[in-house]
C-alpha cells in the first residue's frame, strides 16, 4: 500500500505546482516600479553660498527614489557624481513637465532658476556623492550610501 501511495502523492504535488497560477511579487504586478516601493528624498538645493543638502542619504538597493533638485538662479550651478549615476538606474528626469528617459547621465546643470525631478532605482551598494563641479566644500555635496 505504501508503494502505491508515494507515486500518487508525488503526482498530486507536481500537478498542483504546475496548475497554480503565477502570483505577483510582493511589490505587486508592477514589480520594483510599484508605488509602494518608492520613497521621496529631501530636495537638493543649488544656490550660491547655500548647502546642497540637509544631510547624507542612506538608500536601499532595489528601492525606487524620487528627488527634486531646485536652483534659485543665483549662479550657473550643477551636480556631478559619475560613480553615483553609474550605481543607479534612472527611470526618468522631469524638467518643466517634460519627461526624459535617459540611458544614463554624468551630471546636471542649471543655467537659470528651475526645478528638476529625478526618479531612480538604487542598484549597486557602496559610498557615493553628488557635488557641485569644481568644489570640495562639505556643504557643496551630499554623501550617499547604498546598502
Amino acid at each position: 500500500m505504501k508503494s502505491l501511495f508515494k507515486p500518487l502523492l508525488g503526482g498530486l504535488l507536481l500537478s498542483a505546482t504546475i496548475c497554480t497560477p503565477v502570483l505577483a511579487h510582493e511589490f505587486g504586478f508592477a514589480g520594483i516600479l510599484e508605488k509602494t516601493n518608492k520613497e521621496e528624498l529631501p530636495e537638493l538645493t543649488l544656490s550660491s553660498g547655500k548647502p546642497v543638502a540637509e544631510g547624507p542619504w542612506t538608500l536601499k538597493s532595489g528601492k525606487m527614489y524620487e528627488v527634486e533638485i531646485v536652483s534659485d538662479g543665483t549662479a550657473e550651478l550643477g551636480l556631478e557624481g559619475s560613480g553615483f549615476f553609474r550605481a543607479i538606474w534612472i527611470n526618468e528626469v522631469v524638467v518643466n513637465g517634460l519627461e526624459i528617459r535617459p540611458y544614463g547621465i554624468e551630471s546636471v546643470e542649471f543655467d537659470e532658476a528651475g526645478t528638476m525631478e529625478i526618479e531612480f532605482l538604487a542598484i549597486k551598494p557602496g559610498r557615493y556623492f553628488l557635488r557641485q563641479p569644481g568644489t570640495d566644500g562639505e556643504s557643496q555635496r551630499v554623501e550617499i550610501v547604498i546598502e
